[in-house]
C-alpha cells in the first residue's frame, strides 16, 4: 500500500468525501492504521476546519491512532496532529 495518494482517484470529478474517507479507513487492521492515517491526515489537508470531509478525516485518524496502540508498531505520534 503506498502512502502517496491521488486524490483525484477518489470521488471521481466531485472530489474527496465522506464516503471515500471512511471506505479507506474502514478495512484498517492495526498492522496498517498508521499508513492509512498519514493518508487520510494528507487528503482532508486542503478541507477547512468544520468540513464535513475534515470531521469525517479527523474522527478516522482518531480511530486508527487507538487502533494502532494494538498492532505493537513501534512508530507512534509521527507529528500527525488530530
Amino acid at each position: 500500500m503506498s502512502e502517496a495518494e491521488n486524490p483525484e482517484l477518489l470521488g471521481g470529478e466531485q472530489g474527496i468525501t465522506v464516503e471515500d474517507i471512511r471506505a479507506l479507513a474502514g478495512p484498517a487492521t492495526p498492522h496498517f492504521s498508521l499508513q492509512i492515517r498519514n493518508r487520510i491526515a494528507r487528503l482532508i489537508e486542503p478541507f477547512p476546519a468544520g468540513h464535513p470531509v475534515r470531521l469525517e478525516g479527523e474522527r478516522q485518524i482518531a480511530r486508527l491512532q487507538k487502533l494502532s496502540d494494538n498492532s505493537g508498531e513501534p512508530r507512534q505520534g509521527l507529528g500527525i496532529t488530530h
